[in-house]
């Protein structure tokens, strides 16, 4: 049973799920969004009609219900933070689409989670099919996490051509279908370097035991490599229904016919190894995480402000990496002790990161 949705301004398809779900709370992007959604569901014949709510608090709102059991956090960047967090802190199962929960705070989610006694369970593909292959041993077996990439468009891109990158031809994933700032972060491979953040606070392990290697089938999802030199890996179709479905049903394994892998279509498995020279924000995302404290949060806030940049024409595909960079400089030490440092920590991130872009913008002209 669905007991409420959070959304954002996708209004058709919130009236949609609505109807065929009829949670008793949902939550939209804003206090006029909400008006409208009303209003739709007037005109729907809708009743009862849910309780609406919205922003932030009606996000919080929703993941704390008390009938809830399981919080599926998808949202997209730091506004779902704030309502994940608490849904740890009340025990609840947490099914983590966001990357930006953990990237940002993974310490204290990770140790609100600990306090709670309850796993977080990982919805991405590379993260849910390690989950996967660790229930065949224990952490302290383990000598190695490999996440795979795609490698996006650009694998064999000449680097002299990334200056001339416009935003169609990064939005044209070769396999999967996302949002347009995952897909951005997947040609510049920051994608996977956030996933390496977050695999070492899912599953306890060191930065040097998280590899990441380039596979352009994308039939890999990632593998594991324990001590005696047994590999594990999870194969799938490019289908996000199935990662999704194993959070939701874990431990057990649902039956479904709708998602198969095509064993006739695979006809080779490459991999390669990924270079930071042509995908430098894997390196600044490795630098951050050794470094700790805020780098991670403001990683995350200087790509979010830097790709939305790149989109709207203000910023050069190559920016996006030197943006981060600087931002990662201007960032000074320090230690989060509860969630409003975490957002103050973005939201400086993010101001710098504006700075930075005006910087560049003036740079080019200038040139």
């Amino acid at each position: 049973m669905v007991c409420g949705l959070a959304a954002g301004g996708n209004l058709d398809e919130l009236v949609t799920q609505i109807e065929r779900h009829r949670p008793s709370v949902v939550s939209v992007a804003n206090a006029e969004k909400a008006d409208e959604l009303a209003e739709r569901l007037r005109a729907q014949k809708i009743s009862p009609l849910p309780s609406i709510h919205h922003g932030c608090e009606g996000m919080l709102t929703v993941a704390t219900l008390s009938s809830v059991e399981t919080v599926v956090s998808a949202a997209v960047g730091v506004v779902g933070l704030a309502a994940t967090y608490q849904a740890v802190k009340l025990g609840k199962t947490v099914a983590l689409s966001n990357k930006e929960v953990l990237v940002a705070a993974g310490e204290l989610v990770m140790a609100a989670a600990k306090k709670a006694g309850r796993e977080i369970l990982p919805v991405d593909s590379e993260h849910n099919a390690i989950h996967q292959c660790l229930r065949a041993g224990k952490t302290a077996e383990v000598r190695r996490l490999v996440l795979t990439a795609s490698g996006g468009p650009f694998r064999k891109t000449p680097l002299s051509a990334f200056d001339s990158v416009t935003p169609e031809q990064a939005l044209a994933h070769p396999n999967w279908r996302m949002g347009n700032r995952i897909t951005i972060d997947s040609a510049t491979m920051m994608n996977k370097g956030f996933e390496i953040i977050e695999a070492r606070w899912l599953f306890g392990m060191r930065s040097d035991q998280i590899d990441v290697v380039i596979h352009p089938q994308s039939t890999v999802h990632s593998f594991v490599e324990f001590v005696d030199g047994s590999i594990l890996a999870q194969l799938g179709p490019t289908d996000m229904r199935m990662p999704i479905q194993y959070a939701l049903t874990y431990p057990q394994r649902a039956a479904s016919n709708q998602i198969a892998l095509d064993w006739k279509k695979l006809k080779r498995l490459d991999f390669a190894a990924a270079s930071t020279r042509r995908f430098p924000c894997l390196r600044l995302a490795r630098e951050a995480m050794k470094k700790g404290g805020a780098l991670p949060c403001a990683l995350n806030a200087a790509d979010e402000v830097a790709v939305a940049a790149f989109l709207e024409r203000r910023l050069p595909f190559t920016g996006i990496a030197e943006v981060i960079e600087s931002v990662l400089a201007r960032t000074p030490r320090m230690t989060f002790e509860n969630m409003a440092d975490v957002l103050a920590a973005d939201a400086e991130s993010r101001r710098i990161a504006r700075e930075e872009v005006t910087r560049l913008a003036v740079t080019a002209v200038a040139s």
